[in-house]
């Protein structure tokens, strides 16, 4: 009996230090923003120029500026998001903005400052987290993570769907995908490359590619990739990046 129950203690024991030592999304996640800057994002001035137009991020420690610049037949578009909104001027002119086009305006500056950006911003209060399981592509072992946003907080597209690809050694995030509903909704699966560090902050392009089957789950796209059933759209590339890190700011 007392062989028995010393096996049973030690069985106990075993299981609840499997499920202590067992990883969650929130932990992979944490460790992929500690691997791609990590704090120093809190306080980083970061420049950098996509498809011919510039972009500036400030952030304080909460306090956020994303801004874009546009150059066009009309002058320079300056476009500024806040915490407390957007703002637009030409020519270093301030202009107002009509009510049907803050929304458009706001989410084309974040849109890009987001995926530049990745993975900070996904432990975010709004973000749900998911840990899917594990896949390999190309013969390498990945953390599969489902990100889903609250309403509250989430953004005007609270309701889409985005799938993390994170290296289980590295938490780097070398593949993500993500399903959207605005103009008639789409799929799409990025793979990252040209990965570089600048002033403690990593960032990659991205090949683009689309799923035309939007029933398709997108847990299931790093099949797809692999057996080439994937279009390539687009490259997305960051040029002229410039990190400035306030460490001393408080």
């Amino acid at each position: 009996m007392n062989k028995f129950l010393f096996f049973l203690v030690g069985l106990i024991f075993i299981s609840f230090t499997t499920i202590k030592t067992q990883i969650t999304a929130d932990d992979i996640i944490n460790r992929a923003i500690k691997v791609a800057g990590g704090e120093r994002f809190d306080t980083a001035t970061i420049h950098f120029t996509f498809r011919g137009k510039e972009y500036r991020s400030v952030r304080n420690n909460g306090y956020y500026q994303l801004e874009r610049k546009v150059t066009g037949d009309n002058g320079v578009f300056h476009d500024i998001v806040t915490n407390k909104g957007l703002s637009r001027s030409i020519n270093n002119c301030p202009m107002i903005v009509a009510d049907s086009l803050i929304t458009r305006i706001s989410d084309g500056v974040n849109s890009v400052h987001y995926f530049a950006n990745l993975p900070y911003g996904l432990n975010a209060i709004a973000v749900n987290k998911e840990f899917v399981g594990k896949s390999n592509i190309k013969g390498t072992s990945y953390y599969k993570i489902k990100i889903t946003f609250d309403k509250e907080g989430g953004g005007t597209d609270y309701e889409d769907e985005f799938m993390y690809w994170i290296h289980t050694e590295k938490y780097t995030v070398d593949y993500l995908a993500y399903k959207y509903a605005v103009n008639g909704g789409g799929i799409r699966f990025r793979e990252a490359y040209n990965p570089r560090v600048v002033n403690g902050i990593r960032f990659v392009d991205y090949n683009n590619y689309k799923e035309n089957d939007l029933s398709v789950s997108l847990s299931k796209l790093d099949h797809s990739f692999e057996e080439n059933r994937l279009k390539l759209l687009s490259k997305i590339v960051l040029e002229n990046i410039y990190v400035y890190v306030d460490e001393d700011c408080c």
